[in-house]
């Protein structure tokens, strides 16, 4: 029985190594959902045999992937090819002819999908109990609101029934529903993770997001689904860095005294304070904001123009068959019928003008800190008012993506009641990686969501080579799953992590062959970030696997994402001739499935 086991990566990568098959966990996974009964978290549980026939799959995959044998769900406005997408809307439903990017990346990193989680509908509310099926009960305590949009999804983290899943945020739906069930909530860098396959909120605001058990499980994920989409115009080439050791000091902006909100909660007040004390033990300077200017640009996402983003998304329902709307859902986005282009026009000055002010705040400190959520909502209270207590929930989400932040929801130390605390870290774009490294520092110590599995110690810093090895980056054949990686796993190579490189490295696809072979070369005129595969490789090893490398190609200093610098491939510049340029940020990966596409 693997009852005992907790579904950290970790942990899991643990029991994989001491015998325990993908197919042994799969059947756990039904277990523990058999013993939770909550009929609202999953929307379309996928059948047992489907899963399990994927698990015996992996046995022909690489082991060394990243996300090998992890379970996970998928919010159901995300697309799951064979699998119908609703919305939480049954007459909007249809079946998915494949898998969005962001489920694809997973599935060929080794995760197993579970299924699909119920949300508030068409992904608008942050309660989560907007919804035609049964409401999800809060992990920590029923009496609460689950939280939303993505409430199934948070909740099956939260029991410890998947190791991570994907939501999506535009208002806070990544970061509201993990603060209310003692998860971590990750919403990375708008276009970060591709949005191919998502059905909209707003499409200009939309990121799919992670809930992880924590903070460093979630920040593995990111690294693993993380890429540029071409075909989604709003994707963009992050480089995601790993988690590394923080500084001895650096300065965190937190609203001051006359913009910080908790609506009368002392106890939710009194969380905060103990958690900004912890930041200053781990060398933080506070910084005392005027936040005005970030509340008037969260009113901006309801109050203006921006629901009418909503209304394109399902404008043809709302004319033709109303009543498959929920109710609350219809008032809210209605509001755009009565908004015109001038509107929104004044919306996006109103916003530029806003955002002069917010952004030299933000640059003013290496990150800000709020609460999560200012107080706590029950089921009760929702009934009583669907309205206002969903809009004070977003009292610090609301303006994260208009304002195109990354952020990161912090399981933190229990309330004096027993409630979980949390709060959100936030940077500018492109700053995942320096968030979550903060982030690890302020998760408490204690149980991982509802679960009994105690939260284990992050491992801060990339991985690194031993005394006897030397790192070395391959962006080609040699990395995992490919004809060549057996020159390194033969010679003892080991794993350590994927990376990009800094953004200025061009990719090609030499001329000759079999085998196709890449070529990388740096440019300082321009170029991009390409994934790359960190290995260690045994120092006695190093001279033969050094012969084998044909010309052009040899081993130099590549400069990765970060400014670290490893031994890597690169290709001389006479190699370059009759070879194809290939889109850096896909790597070599990228052109190999663009090819078994074609």
């Amino acid at each position: 029985m693997l009852d005992n086991l907790s579904f950290t990566l970790p942990s899991l990568r643990s029991a994989y190594a001491d015998g325990t098959s993908p197919a042994e966990v799969v059947a756990e996974v039904y277990r523990r959902i058999r013993e939770v009964a909550d009929p609202g978290i999953f929307i379309d549980l996928f059948d047992m045999e489907e899963v399990l026939a994927a698990a015996h799959a992996l046995d022909g995959m690489d082991r060394s992937l990243p996300l090998w044998g992890i379970p996970f769900a998928i919010k159901d406005n995300i697309d799951v090819a064979g699998h119908p997408t609703t919305a939480a809307c049954p007459a909007f439903a249809y079946v998915a002819d494949e898998d969005a990017f962001a489920v694809a990346r997973l599935k060929a990193a080794g995760a197993l999908a579970i299924g699909k989680t119920n949300l508030d509908q068409f992904a608008t509310g942050l309660v989560g109990v907007r919804t035609p099926y049964p409401v999800p009960r809060n992990a920590i305590d029923p009496d609460i609101v689950p939280g939303g949009s993505s409430s199934g999804s948070a909740v099956a983290v939260a029991h410890g029934l998947v190791s991570f899943s994907l939501g999506t945020d535009t208002a806070g739906s990544g970061r509201v529903p993990a603060a209310l069930n003692n998860i971590a909530g990750l919403k990375p860098t708008l276009g970060a993770i591709s949005a191919s396959g998502l059905v909209p909120a707003c499409r200009t605001l939309d990121t799919i997001s992670i809930f992880a058990l924590t903070v460093q499980d979630a920040h593995t994920v990111l690294e693993a689904v993380a890429a540029h989409d071409p075909h989604d115009a709003y994707s963009r080439a992050v480089g995601i860095a790993p988690l590394t050791p923080l500084p001895e000091t650096f300065r965190v902006g937190v609203p001051d005294a006359a913009t910080i909100e908790f609506f009368g909660d002392a106890l939710q007040q009194a969380s905060y304070t103990s958690d900004l004390h912890r930041l200053e033990e781990a060398g933080a300077e506070l910084v005392a904001l005027d936040f005005t200017p970030f509340h008037d640009i969260a009113r901006l996402l309801y109050d203006g123009a921006w629901v009418a983003e909503r209304h394109a998304v399902i404008e043809g329902l709302l004319t033709d068959n109303p009543d498959a709307v929920h109710p609350v859902t219809g008032q809210i986005i209605r509001v755009a019928e009565t908004l015109t282009a001038t509107d929104a026009f004044r919306g996006m000055y109103r916003l530029k003008e806003l955002r002069a002010v917010a952004d030299q705040l933000v640059k003013g400190v290496d990150l800000l800190c709020v609460p999560t959520i200012p107080t706590f909502y029950s089921v009760d209270d929702l009934a009583k008012d669907p309205i206002g207590p969903n809009a004070r929930l977003g009292t610090y989400t609301n303006f994260v993506n208009l304002m195109d932040l990354c952020g990161i929801a912090v399981p933190t130390a229990q309330r004096t009641d027993g409630r979980p605390g949390s709060v959100t870290l936030l940077a500018g774009a492109g700053r995942d990686g320096w968030l979550a490294s903060v982030a690890v520092l302020l998760e408490r110590a204690g149980n991982v969501g509802a679960t009994r599995h105690a939260r284990p110690q992050p491992v801060i810093g990339a991985p690194r080579p031993g005394p006897e090895e030397m790192a070395i980056a391959v962006c080609g054949a040699h990395m995992s799953g490919l004809p060549l990686n057996s020159q390194l796993t033969s010679r003892g190579g080991r794993f350590l992590r994927t990376a990009r490189t800094a953004e200025d490295y061009r990719l090609f696809a030499l001329n000759g062959g079999p085998p196709e072979r890449p070529g990388l070369v740096r440019d300082p005129a321009g170029g991009g970030s390409v994934p790359v595969e960190v290995w260690a490789l045994p120092m006695a090893q190093v001279g033969s696997f050094l012969a084998g490398i044909p010309s052009p190609l040899g081993l130099g200093t590549l400069t990765l994402s970060g400014g670290e610098t490893v031994t890597g491939f690169l290709c001389e510049s006479h190699g370059l001739e009759g070879a194809t340029e290939l889109e850096a940020a896909a790597g070599w990966r990228g052109h190999l499935a663009a090819g078994s596409r074609s």
